[in-house]
């Protein structure tokens, strides 16, 4: 199908989140399976890893390219705990919670209230759209800037920012410092300070057990790998050329959902390693049908495949140059695009 504009029919939107409702309900003993499945693999790397230092560190690297996919399923784990969806337990999902930010470098309360955020206000167009998300501009939002500005603005877009500097500033910084000032955040604010201590004290102790080496060349190579893979995903999810965004009166829920997310179509091997996030539009009609149901959700269901807004890899890599949402055509379109269409205009009159 491809990353292409879909007739969108609201008698059949309205269907789905029935549909998906039915796939909610916490396995016990697939979440389980699923932290065998990401811990084992990850400790087990890790361990070659800091063996391997000796060797040759030519030989680490192509492993912590390998553990920072073990990772984004860890971080998956973490994600689903912060929806309380990973196990039926409010209390187990939040210690094993807890447990995967201290190796993910995320926090976990903190992110998870973002990240519900994001969940509830997924496509708008206000001024709170960069919490949880990646920061975008209209077309006449961006018209309006300074010159400096604009500049400004295309270097945070760029590529070498967006998928490699980003991700290091994201993990290492931006989420060590409580930069959403909202009313009623004053609780997630604390337990980010806590996270900061904790994450200090094990980092703190694996320094002392192992060495400063093992943070630095084998831990600190899987977080970067991990976080570009993450800030990709995440890109590709929202940012794709046919996304949805609206302003606040006019938005829709499940069309955000369904529209605004992709169907990130990839071998079965990378969704397994990736915790089935490409199945994208399932999880934002509903947060709370664990990662390990969502591929099953959509195999299931003939629907899902008609009303996806799905993309390939080779398609995926095509989204690096969308910069901007153009409200006249309702897509995401590139610099080049908007000095072909806007900048002529502008030159005319």
């Amino acid at each position: 199908m491809g990353d292409k504009l879909l007739p969108y029919d609201p008698s059949i939107l309205n269907q789905l989140p029935a549909i998906v409702k039915a796939y909610q309900l916490p396995d016990t003993r697939k979440a389980m399976v699923q932290m065998l499945t990401s811990f084992g693999p990850f400790v087990a790397i890790w361990i070659a890893m800091y063996l391997l230092l000796d060797v040759s560190f030519w030989l680490v690297l192509p492993l912590a390219a390998l553990n920072a996919f073990f990772l984004v399923r860890i971080f998956i784990i973490q994600h689903d705990c912060g929806h309380q969806s990973f196990t039926p337990f409010r209390k187990t999902n939040d210690i094993i919670g807890q447990v995967c930010s201290f190796m993910s470098f995320i926090p976990y309360r903190y992110w998870a209230k973002s990240h519900n955020f994001h969940h509830g206000h997924n496509g708008i167009l206000w001024e709170h759209r960069d919490i949880g998300d990646i920061e975008l501009l209209t077309v006449n939002e961006f018209k309006v800037l300074s010159k400096w500005e604009k500049i400004k603005y295309a270097f945070f877009r760029s590529a070498p920012i967006l998928f490699i500097i980003g991700p290091i500033w994201y993990i290492f910084v931006n989420n060590r410092l409580p930069l959403i000032r909202l009313k009623g955040w004053e609780h997630a604010h604390r337990s980010l300070l806590m996270n900061n201590i904790m994450l200090v004290l094990v980092h703190a102790g694996l320094v002392w057990a192992l060495g400063f080496k093992a943070l630095l060349l084998v831990h600190l190579p899987i977080i970067v790998l991990f976080g570009i893979i993450a800030i990709w995903f995440f890109y590709v999810q929202h940012q794709h050329e046919t996304a949805y965004k609206q302003w606040k009166d006019k938005w829709d829920y499940i069309r955000a959902a369904v529209q605004g997310s992709t169907y990130y179509k990839l071998p079965r091997l990378f969704h397994w390693l990736t915790g089935n996030i490409g199945y994208h539009h399932i999880h934002h009609l509903n947060p709370l049908v664990p990662n390990y149901q969502l591929a099953r959700c959509h195999h299931e269901n003939p629907i899902m495949d008609k009303v996806a807004n799905s993309i390939t890899f080779i398609e995926s890599l095509k989204c690096v140059v969308n910069k901007l949402w153009d409200e006249e055509q309702q897509r995401m379109i590139s610099f080049r695009e908007y000095m072909r269409r806007y900048g002529q205009k502008k030159q005319s009159t």
